[in-house]
């Protein structure tokens, strides 16, 4: 396998995990907050945004992006295939790009919030969760066609 297809498969992979990651929270994480009381709830949010800012996963989102940039660049620089450029754009705006515009807000707005925040919660629980399906559906279409790239290359 070439470079330009061991980083196609990492980079897959790694939106894939990424989407994983975010699919759990929307499906389950998220619900089982929001079904406990109020305070509960933003109190284990909260420990979670702060659990989250750790290198293992910051370097998967983040290390994704990067290698998404090196995979669009050899694209633009040689091979210009539509879907590898469609992919990397996924990932970039609908992950990389909502996750800076919407959820860290979003996570800096709660990590203010005292324990009786419960309008702001109620909101903040909605409004979190459907960026980060979002999030999960991005990630998940920019693995999915790198793969199909790649099972299309051999």
């Amino acid at each position: 396998m070439t470079a330009r297809g061991i980083a196609l498969l990492v980079t897959g992979l790694g939106a894939v995990l990424v989407a994983g990651a975010f699919v759990v929270f929307s499906v389950m994480v998220m619900p089982a907050l929001g079904a406990l009381p109020d305070a509960g709830g933003i109190a284990a949010m909260q420990s979670v945004n702060r659990t989250a800012v750790r290198p293992v996963f910051m370097t998967l989102l983040f290390g994704t992006a990067l290698l998404c940039l090196v995979v669009g660049g050899w694209e633009l620089a040689g091979g210009r295939r539509p879907a590898v450029l469609i992919a990397v754009g996924l990932y970039l705006v609908g992950v990389v790009g909502v996750t800076v515009l919407a959820n860290v807000p979003l996570n800096d707005a709660l990590a203010r919030a005292d324990g009786t925040a419960v309008d702001q919660w109620a909101d903040y629980l909605r409004q979190w969760t459907a960026w980060n399906t979002v999030r999960a559906l991005a990630s998940l279409a920019a693995g999915a066609l790198l793969v199909v790239v790649l099972v299309g290359a051999e």
